[in-house]
């Protein structure tokens, strides 16, 4: 740095060309790392979307990866970042969907084949956005190893994995009632449901007991447009107003069937009257007991929401057949009155439909002794869960867990590899099989048809850790080290793996689980495109470059959810100046010296011994913290060691010390090790400033900081 420079930091002039360097000199792979290096250090992206854009969860959690990685590089591991896109069955369709509709085209009139065409195309065109968003950022990921989970090596696991839990009978195949979403046209699992505090009535039905007159009991409920399809009204065995109705038959208004009494623990004595109707195939907690009392599913809406055709609101959709019913139930004398209420809704967590639930031809994945393992991993310490609190909001899902519905009626995505006769029982019949049998073995002469269905996107993601890798990389790269990521996805995709990992490798897939907090606006709300409350992180990028991003993403990463505050990254861009000043003035003392590798300095004076012991502290409270995940706590604490002890104190008293040639060789070491230790240990957080002065230090045999030692 000579005397021209700058006094301000311009991160422009050197962040893309620092990465390019990067990239060139292949460090980023585990494979290329110069030196012994025996210990694996192996960390998983979670996968972006292939139809992601950076936004701040992706900036704050690959953050805090790439510390993790950077770390670990510099402390002499073998380290693989492990990146990859996810092919995102229900948002990827949903988007190429859009786009077609623009035009006036729908994929049926397309045909399944071209459809499939038209969203490979868009991938190609759109798919690797995100990496390169991410280098911007810093990300220090093995890009040569980068894996999409529609790859034709990924998608052959998929299929072994399918049916290697058929064989078990895991898999299965049953008529069920699903979460449906209308508009995405399949069902979902409830861990991809969202819910919405919605603003509606509760409805009071008046039932008329069979043979008795003017004698009713009165029901409450949400949803009157499903009574059409009720088969009992259900109240709680421990009530006593209705102890002399149990067993008795009503009149269900409308349709004028009869229907029973029937008494059920599940039912909230406290919920409106404590008597409510039961519609087994509109209900998921309706199905159940319906289950349990033998009562029959009478299906009333359809696959698009809409009145079925056996009844006289047939087509309607199922908001307007509600009104109709209630202007029926009124002139009938049935309605006893309404209230305002409060219903919590589920709804489609990429379209936002309201959820309607549904009898459907579904494959499901028994859970019960895979939902064990899981629990059992986390218990016994395999998987260590930080912090510690999500340990309980993940045992807490897998002991209640339901089966798994891991087919979706979408088109793009991995068509189960089950084959169906349609020479007999009207193609009920199938066989489970990798490749499509030559010939019928059910009926011997007719040509098998593939399941329409897809899988589930996390059933494919849930093999990520292994499915991924080639046959050499398992061997040396499984089981990985860490995974971070949001609380989010604990149960749709961390619970999966670690269960997937089991069954398949017998290994857990990684030790260390640490789950970040969320990043709120300003006020507390989540950040979202669709609500305007988003930020792109790019911008930020582009104003303050990309180490004062990562900075202010970190320093207010403290564990909880994070209210976002930009005054952060201004902190950010000051300390980057603050660094390069200082750097400035250190290296035009030192510019006549050339340092070895390994420097022995030797502290003459107090101030000199109180610096070294002091970035002793700081180094090793640093690594505690990083291997403990306090990410914000320790930047904090190098930003007080180097702005306070080395600027404020070190560097002034340094002035005086060098004016004493009895002083001034061992100040200027001093000086030089001070600097280049401090590089070291904050290049996990600004990794482009701080190779950027490593470049110009007078160091021999020196080629990048980031595979320096520790």
């Amino acid at each position: 740095m000579e005397h021209k420079e700058k006094t301000a930091y311009d991160p422009k002039e050197t962040e893309r060309e620092l990465y390019e360097r990067w990239e060139e000199s292949g460090f980023f792979n585990p494979d290329h790392l110069p030196g012994k290096r025996k210990e694996p250090y192996i960390v998983y992206m979670p996968l972006p979307n292939v139809t992601g854009t950076l936004h701040m969860g992706h900036a704050l959690d690959n953050t805090l990866q790439d510390i993790v990685i950077r770390y670990n590089r510099l402390k002499g591991k073998k380290t693989l970042w492990f990146p990859g896109t996810d092919h995102a069955g229900i948002a990827t369709q949903y988007v190429v969907e859009k786009e077609l509709k623009k035009k006036g085209i729908s994929r049926f009139e397309m045909g399944r084949e071209s459809f499939i065409e038209k969203v490979w195309e868009w991938k190609n065109q759109y798919g690797d956005i995100i990496y390169n968003q991410l280098k911007k950022l810093g990300i220090s990921a093995d890009w040569s190893r980068v894996r999409f989970t529609m790859d034709p090596g990924y998608a052959e696991e998929v299929k072994k994995v399918f049916i290697h839990y058929y064989e078990k009978s895991l898999v299965y195949r049953d008529k069920r009632v699903v979460n449906w979403c209308p508009r995405c046209g399949t069902s979902l699992s409830e861990l991809e449901l969202e819910y919405e505090n919605r603003k509606t009535k509760l409805w009071y039905i008046r039932y008329p007991i069979e043979g008795e007159k003017n004698y009713y009991i009165t029901v409450a409920t949400t949803r009157p447009e499903t009574m059409l399809g009720d088969t009992a009204v259900a109240v709680n065995p421990k009530d006593k107003r209705y102890k002399d109705i149990v067993g008795k038959k009503v009149i269900l208004p409308i349709t004028n069937r009869t229907i029973p009494v029937i008494a059920d623990e599940f039912v909230d004595k406290e919920f409106g009257t404590g008597a409510v109707k039961v519609t087994p195939a509109h209900d998921l907690n309706d199905f159940e007991i319906g289950k349990r009392h033998h009562l029959p599913l009478i299906p009333v809406i359809n696959e698009r929401g809409k009145i079925e055709e056996a009844f006289e609101y047939k087509g309607m959709k199922s908001e307007d057949a509600r009104i109709k019913i209630i202007e029926r139930l009124k002139s009938e004398g049935y309605w006893e009155k309404e209230e305002d209420y409060e219903n919590h809704v589920s709804t489609c967590y990429r379209c936002g439909h309201v959820i309607e639930p549904i009898p459907s031809m579904q494959w499901f994945l028994n859970m019960d002794g895979l939902a064990k393992k899981a629990i059992d991993a986390v218990r016994s310490k395999d998987v260590i869960i930080t912090p510690k609190k999500f340990e309980k909001m993940y045992i807490d899902w897998l002991s209640h867990i339901h089966d798994w519905t891991i087919s979706r009626q979408i088109w793009w995505g991995h068509q189960l590899p089950v084959w169906f006769c349609g020479g007999k029982n009207n193609g009920e019949s199938f066989v489970v099989a990798v490749e499509k049998p030559q010939t019928c073995p059910i009926c011997k002469e007719c040509n098998m048809e593939q399941s329409t269905d897809v899988l589930d996107t996390w059933f494919s993601s849930a093999i990520w850790p292994f499915a991924g890798l080639s046959r050499d990389d398992l061997k040396k790269y499984y089981p990985g080290n860490t995974l971070i990521t949001a609380r989010d996805i604990l149960n749709l995709w961390v619970a999966r793996m670690i269960f997937s990992g089991l069954e398949f490798m017998n290994r857990v897939p990684f030790r260390n689980v640490f789950i970040h907090g969320t990043i709120l606006t300003k006020e507390g709300r989540r950040m979202s495109k669709s609500l305007g409350t988003g930020i792109d992180p790019l911008i930020y990028i582009d104003q303050y470059g990309a180490d004062a991003t990562r900075f202010g993403i970190v320093w207010q990463a403290t564990g909880q959810d994070i209210k976002w505050d930009e005054s952060a990254l201004s902190a950010g861009k000051k300390f980057a100046n603050k660094i390069w000043n200082a750097s400035r003035f250190v290296l035009g003392q030192i510019q006549d010296m050339t340092f070895q590798k390994e420097m022995n300095t030797r502290p003459q004076t107090s101030a000199d011994k109180k610096i070294i012991k002091q970035l002793e502290k700081t180094k090793k409270d640093i690594e505690k913290d990083i291997e403990s995940f306090k990410f914000s706590k320790a930047l904090r604490g190098f930003y007080d060691f180097f702005w306070h002890d080395f600027c404020d104190v070190y560097l002034e008293i340094s002035k005086e010390q060098m004016k004493s040639e009895e002083n001034e060789k061992e100040t200027k070491n001093i000086l030089f090790f001070v600097l280049l230790e401090s590089l070291k240990i904050l290049h996990p957080f600004m990794p482009f400033i701080t190779e950027a002065i490593y470049q110009k230090l007078p160091e021999k045999e020196k080629e990048y900081l980031m595979i320096e030692t520790w």
